[in-house]
């Protein structure tokens, strides 16, 4: 446990999973001093799929971490679709946006990972260090820094006094939870929509599985007798003798739902084919869930010295549930804004530099996010589901489509026409 006594820094970042410890990395890179802190102590656990889209791999690559085999990386060759009795692989698109395969990892090794390069880079990282409040400035209002307080290994509060830090930036990216950001009022907006995904693993022969699966059939009740649910099931394989299993679901609003998450798990489980080794002898740990935030649901995303990135700003996607991607984008955006707006010689000028970090993330994916909350409006109705999985999985063409739409794994300026099609109707909706 790191004392931060006296400790100065450029930036200060609240939370170290994906879109915290990608905004240490490049402010390090960058020359920037800066803290990250986080309640916990690494490797922890962290409820999600594990597995990376080619979106996430080239953020990766832009941190320069090694992704061989051999450092605990297991490669897909893309994507397998289940449902209405058909089974459909579809390959990850060859573009020059993004590499042709995505990766799996569990969260518990790539969150250490990543804690550990942005910790190379420069970044001083503080584990087990609550923030306890913002510190804002009594004239203006701005955020000018947080307290700090000292964890046990148990997560418990120790009784050191707290320590106070301050920055001229800060980053919030401390999770679904925002505390950072509700703590200066930036409550969530309730007409974004709102997942909730399961999980856990197996020990299974299926661990080195190349295609990443889906399973497009949950059924809220018998299957084939009961509504189909707005999600989808998962099965990623790990490559080291087991697979993370589990499952999604969304709302278009953020209204909350009766759904016994665990039940349907079970539901699903029940009729998997026995040689997957999914039985209760084989799985490791509980079925745990976590709420998935969207869209943008918290904003704004940049003001008076405070950036939120990740979860803490909503930025899962309404089309698949990844988040991966788009918190490590994040951070990768705010350490720009942030090295940009501390060069600048006037307040007002770091101010439109900071700024430039909300406005850069909408225009890239806020007219795409719109697009994916109107798709969940459509799929919340169990017969357009229906539909779409009897009689859309045989259509290569529109199947071919879909992948890259639902993945985001399209090419931004040219492409073919699938790729043309999504540009054009990104631009065309609104970024809200």
């Amino acid at each position: 446990m790191q004392d931060l006594r006296g400790e100065a820094a450029d930036v200060i970042v609240v939370g170290a999973g994906p879109a915290g410890a990608s905004a240490a990395y490049h402010c390090a890179a960058a020359g920037l001093s800066v803290l990250l802190l986080d309640k916990a102590s690494f490797p922890r656990d962290k409820i999600c799929g594990d597995g990376l889209t080619p979106r996430a791999v080239a953020e990766l690559v832009r941190m320069g971490v090694s992704l061989r085999e051999s450092d605990g990386w297991i490669r897909n060759v893309g994507l397998r679709v289940l449902g209405g009795g058909h089974v459909v692989e579809l390959p990850w698109p060859e573009l020059s946006s993004y590499p042709s395969y995505g990766l799996a990892r569990t969260r518990m090794s790539l969150d250490h990972l990543l804690v550990d390069h942005a910790r190379a880079a420069g970044a001083k990282v503080a584990e087990r260090t609550q923030v306890t409040r913002v510190v804002t400035d009594e004239r203006t209002g701005r955020v000018v820094g947080v307290r700090t307080r000292p964890l046990d290994e148990r997560g418990r509060r120790l009784d050191d006094e707290e320590t106070e830090l301050r920055a001229p930036l800060v980053v919030a990216a401390d999770g679904v939870s925002a505390r950072v950001a509700t703590g200066v009022g930036r409550a969530k907006r309730d007409d974004r929509p709102m997942g909730v995904a399961v999980r856990t693993y197996f020990r299974t022969p299926r661990h080195e599985d190349p295609w990443m699966e889906s399973h497009l059939e949950l059924w809220d009740g018998e299957p084939g007798r009961s509504d189909l649910m707005p999600g989808y099931g998962w099965v990623f394989a790990l490559g080291d003798g087991t697979a993370n299993v589990g499952l999604g679901s969304v709302s278009s609003t953020a209204a909350a739902t009766d759904v016994d998450y665990r039940a349907l798990f079970a539901r699903w489980m029940e009729h998997v084919p026995a040689e997957w080794g999914f039985t209760p002898e084989n799985q490791l740990g509980p079925v745990r869930g976590a709420a998935l935030p969207m869209a943008f649901n918290r904003g704004p995303l940049y003001a008076d010295g405070l950036m939120l990135a990740g979860d803490a700003g909503g930025m899962v996607s309404p089309f698949n549930g990844e988040g991966i991607a788009y918190a490590l984008q994040a951070g990768r955006e705010a350490a720009d804004a942030a090295v940009q707006g501390l060069a600048r010689g006037t307040a007002a000028g770091r101010e439109r530099a900071f700024a430039a970090y909300e406005s850069r993330l909408k225009d890239d994916l806020g007219g795409y996010w719109t697009l994916g909350r109107v798709f969940v409006s459509l799929i919340e109705r169990p017969e357009v589901m229906r539909v779409c999985t009897r009689y859309g999985l045989p259509r290569p063409l529109l199947m071919k489509f879909v992948l890259k739409l639902l993945a985001d794994c399209w090419e931004p300026r040219g492409g073919d026409w699938a790729d043309r099609t999504i540009a054009a109707l990104s631009r065309m909706a609104p970024a809200a």
